[in-house]
């Protein structure tokens, strides 16, 4: 039932095994995500819910429709990007608005799941364009992190400087981000985890924290948010969301593409050089992210650390299937999680390291031919700089073709490249943010 053909090894133990190892390595986004989504002015109840909901359904599909042991989720980063780039960036755009975005592409991200387009896509985006998004994305969540917790602030000259270090939340923050080093340092699958733990336990005992209103409750379930589809076409046109769509079907096909690989490798599921029920695996993101979006949330991907799953044994989709399990499980503790997201410090700490462990893609840029550093670099500078991943992507996506033309390589450009070109240039000035 959860394996993809017979010769692929099944034990109970391990895979309920892997499943918590993958659980409690990915169980800070219950935590993080609401606390980034509440910045766009998305209730904690309604995100923390969503959150739930599209990493149960991404996750259940994952496991019993693809038959991998891979874990789906609200994506960090384009969190961010909904939050940072495309709601506060834009004066007068909703959430709710910001949310129909998602939703449409959610739609045609469904549709090139089941179509060779997917394929042709990623094939035409190049490789250090890739890389650059992904680490770009990972220096501004840590810059995020930083501001959060206070251990940055403000400069009227210099636009940021060092904070107050005598400040209770920086020094909360700075010892969350010791207790995880160490745990990071050890190799523990949990860390991250692990460390939001320890940090709440100092929190608690200094009475930075308090839980007002208990540990457990009934969850229940959100009112949805994006219901009509043609309202939400409506919605994107009307606001000229055009770029914001593109951005997130972008980072989010290569993003979970490149996930599902290196994990289906890691776990020895690639057979012959292909990857069985690949287009399965899609369709389950792309659902996860269709469903997250009704009812408040982010776009969804594969998750990484699905690979500390694989590497304690699981093999099938009965670890994904374990993972959605104890993300229901945690939807009664909405209170518990609650009130650790309204402590910065807990949770800054994490988004520090998981920006740090994005931003290592710059060891796969090509640094000694120009024409291919140079946008990499771009993107990866003006997305802390702008506070938004949109503009970093179209500054890479111009500056490659021109100096790919400059260095006469213009053949060796696809010609999807210089659509996008043109596209950003007519998005950067026509509709700034």
């Amino acid at each position: 039932m959860f394996t993809i053909d017979k010769n692929t090894p099944f034990s109970w133990k391990k895979e309920i095994f892997a499943g918590l190892t993958t659980f409690f390595t990915m169980a800070y986004i219950m935590v993080v995500n609401p606390i980034i989504l509440s910045d766009a002015g998305i209730p904690f109840q309604q995100s923390f819910m969503a959150t739930i909901i599209s990493t149960i359904v991404g996750s259940l599909l994952m496991g019993m429709f693809a038959k991998y042991p891979i874990a789906i989720a609200p994506a960090m980063g384009l969190n961010a990007y909904f939050a940072y780039s495309v709601v506060k960036a834009h004066a007068g755009i909703s959430y709710q608005a910001a949310l129909a975005a998602v939703f449409v592409m959610g739609i045609i991200f469904v549709i090139l799941s089941l179509t060779p387009l997917r394929t042709k896509l990623i094939e035409a985006i190049p490789d250090n364009l890739k890389h650059a998004i992904t680490a770009g994305i990972g220096l501004f969540i840590a810059f995020i992190g930083m501001r959060m917790s206070g251990l940055i602030k403000d400069h009227p000259t210099n636009l940021v400087a060092l904070g107050d270090l005598h400040s209770p939340s920086v020094i909360l923050t700075l010892i969350g981000l010791f207790i995880t080093l160490i745990c990071m340092s050890l190799n523990i699958p949990a860390a991250l985890f692990i460390g939001m733990v320890g940090t709440g336990i100092i929190a608690y005992l200094t009475g930075q924290l308090q839980f007002s209103k208990g540990f457990v409750a009934v969850p229940s379930l959100p009112e949805p948010v994006v219901i009509n589809p043609i309202q939400a076409v409506s919605d994107v046109i009307h606001y000229g969301l055009y770029a914001a769509v593109f951005s997130f079907l972008l980072v989010t096909i290569f993003d979970t593409t490149g996930t599902f690989l290196g994990v289906s490798k890691q776990a020895g599921l690639v057979k012959d050089g292909k990857t069985p029920n690949s287009s399965r695996a899609m369709l389950s993101d792309s659902i996860a992210t269709l469903v997250g979006s009704v009812f408040g949330t982010s776009p969804t991907s594969a998750y990484i650390e699905s690979a500390s799953g694989v590497a304690a044994g699981g093999r099938t989709g009965l670890t994904a299937v374990v993972v959605a399990g104890l993300f229901a499980i945690s939807a009664f503790f909405s209170p518990l999680i609650g009130a650790v997201t309204s402590i910065a410090a807990i949770t800054s700490p994490a988004l520090i390291i998981v920006g740090s462990l994005m931003i290592s893609h710059v060891r796969h840029l090509d640094w000694d031919r120009f024409e291919e550093s140079f946008p990499a670099f771009l993107v990866i500078l003006s997305m802390p700089l702008t506070s938004s991943i949109a503009t970093g992507i179209a500054l890479g996506f111009i500056s490659y073709p021109i100096l790919k033309i400059l260095k006469r390589q213009w053949k060796e450009v696809h010609p999807l490249v210089y659509i996008f070109a043109v596209l950003f240039v007519i998005q950067l000035i026509f509709m700034p943010h």
